[in-house]
């Protein structure tokens, strides 16, 4: 007991302080993800009601998806894959195979965002327009959704790239990973939520 007690009392306040934000950080950052869950079915919500009022009135268009969002869906399934391999080389003590996927999921999340991008370009180049003459909703709808989930991903790159950064930096060890694994539940969020959306828009048209 008294090992224990000299051993609570040898931490200092901000000691404390630090272990404390440790254990809060996954809870919260699981409530985040939570809100923008429900964020992301409100606008899925939104959807089904417009395409139910406007397919009665025969005003819903009806078009394929574009192929570059098929190419994105496939390669952000790759790099969260690469990503929990990120984790699992740090756990080992691997930091250098760990930095190199951290590495390539960044690249590739790069990646997803310029085939979103030339995704939108395949719809505009098809007829398929956001707002003014010759849009419509069933249009307006795919580009606001998958332009919401983009401005996710900006968020989930930026922070890929920070924790890659530090990662190169040797900040990340074998005991040390809290920062790595909090950046990997946030990419598998996202991994998660485009395959979800990805399939809602390409079974619900």
């Amino acid at each position: 007991m008294d090992l224990v007690t000299n051993t609570m009392q040898d931490k200092t306040p901000l000691e404390s302080l630090k272990e404390q934000r440790k254990g809060a950080a996954k809870p919260l950052l699981w409530i985040g993800m939570a809100s923008m869950f429900m964020a992301f079915a409100g606008l899925t919500s939104g959807y089904i009601v417009s395409r139910s009022a406007l397919l009665e009135r025969e005003k819903w268009m009806v078009f394929s998806l574009p192929d570059y969002f098929y190419i994105s869906t496939i390669i952000i399934l790759i790099s969260s894959v690469v990503i929990f391999l990120a984790v699992k080389w740090a756990k080992k003590g691997n930091g250098s195979a760990s930095t190199k996927a951290l590495w390539l999921t960044l690249v590739l999340g790069i990646l997803f965002a310029v085939f979103q991008i030339l995704g939108w370009q395949e719809l505009h180049d098809g007829g398929v327009f956001f707002t003014g003459q010759g849009s419509n909703t069933a249009g307006s709808w795919v580009y606001a959704i998958s332009f919401f989930h983009l401005l996710h991903m900006i968020a989930g790159i930026i922070t890929l790239l920070v924790t890659t950064i530090k990662s190169s930096n040797g900040l990340y060890s074998s005991k040390n990973t809290l920062g790595l694994e909090l950046c990997a539940i946030f990419w598998h969020f996202l991994d998660i939520v485009w395959l979800f959306l990805f399939l809602f828009l390409l079974f619900i048209r």
